[in-house]
């Protein structure tokens, strides 16, 4: 009989991208795995895509807001019907553990796991936990972090620092397949802008109300998020598009700089590629101000140049373009003498250690 696993996590492509790197280990070694997801999260359409084989079960979700909101008193009720949902899943499966990504979703899934005794492992990718996973720490077997302070604030035997986990095919993107992806025929250099699996609204704005001036430097590969595209804008030297899986890959390659938000999972694939960053984080006032930590971290130890949202402005934002391109291999120098992640195949064996010390401890 085959071993089985469950892995959770959704409501972003953050809280989905490790799982995606990670279960094809599994897979490969034999495993049954299934994932529990929300009925309409993003995790939903990335991992029946990527994993058409995996089964996909659904619960039900509640956001947990941190702000007042007449559905908060319908969100309770959500997360105890999807946590007796995830007990009669996880009954029926029968795991030897659960692997939780975080978000929303992985709420109940963690608590109706810990309530049949199965071991959890929790994944934190930003410097200070997500709300989800605050709650959902208590009931972990273990917590492995991305960044060496979050590790630190947490209790003693809880917390493991691992680093990023790197998707398998990251380091295998062609520069010239990006570039020809793109339809660019300059030797201008390639600034490739994303905003996150939503997009970003104040970066879309800022590159494509200044779209000719920029384009007199650069060419351009923007990742605007879903119904952001403006076809009337597309030209040479200017690619836009929605969203990309394996593709990113190649663009990756092909940037000489990014533009981009500051969620860890992408700025580590940044630094494991040595690629300079501009980062414009989202503020904290549309969010709980995590990738203004990520941010300023990788700001400290010299990889990136950083723009706060609120005084985000086109002068800014060529100048600092400008900055990384010009030292360029100063920043490369700096990220080459820091390589803290892993690759699936050893994420892999961690847990497969995490899990034998658990079943010796009983």
């Amino acid at each position: 009989m085959k071993r089985k696993v469950i892995f959770t996590g959704g409501g972003s492509a953050g809280h989905v991208s490790v799982n995606s790197a990670v279960i094809p280990e599994f897979t490969e070694h034999s495993w049954h795995v299934v994932y529990i997801g929300s009925r309409n999260g993003i995790e939903k359409s990335i991992i029946q895509k990527e994993f058409p084989d995996i089964p996909y079960k659904q619960v039900s979700v509640g956001k947990l807001r941190r702000y007042m909101s007449l559905e908060n008193i319908k969100d309770p009720f959500k997360v105890i019907k999807g946590i007796f949902e995830a007990r009669k899943i996880l009954k029926q499966e029968k795991p030897e553990f659960v692997f939780s990504k975080g978000g929303f979703v992985s709420v109940p899934v963690v608590i109706a796991a810990k309530s049949l005794r199965i071991p959890i492992i929790i994944h934190e990718s930003d410097y200070t936990p997500g709300l989800a996973n605050k709650i959902a720490m208590p009931f972990s077997s273990k917590v492995l972090t991305t960044f060496k302070e979050t590790a630190a604030g947490m209790a003693a035997g809880k917390a493991m620092y691992i680093g990023a986990v790197l998707r398998a095919g990251i380091f295998e993107g062609k520069r010239e397949n990006g570039t020809r992806m793109c339809g660019f025929n300059s030797r201008k250099p390639v600034m490739l802008v994303m905003g996150g699996s939503l997009g970003a609204v104040a970066i879309n704005n800022v590159v494509t109300d200044n779209l000719q001036k920029l384009l007199k430097e650069y060419n351009i590969i923007h990742i605007c998020g879903k119904g952001n595209v403006r076809s009337e804008l597309t030209q040479n030297g200017y690619f836009p598009v929605e969203y990309v899986h394996e593709e990113l890959f190649d663009l990756l390659a092909a940037a000489d700089i990014v533009v981009s938000r500051a969620g860890s999972n992408s700025i580590f694939e940044f630094l494991a590629l040595q690629k300079p960053m501009l980062l414009i984080p989202l503020s904290a006032k549309a969010s709980r101000g995590d990738q203004l930590l990520n941010a300023e971290s990788f700001r400290k130890q010299g990889f990136c140049r950083v723009i706060i949202e609120e005084e985000l402005n086109f002068t800014d934002f060529s100048k600092e373009a400008a900055t990384l391109l010009n030292h360029s291999e100063d920043y490369k120098k700096a990220m080459a003498a820091n390589r803290p992640f892993r690759k699936p195949a050893e994420m892999y064996e961690l847990l497969m250690n995490i899990m034998a010390e658990h079943k010796d401890k009983g």
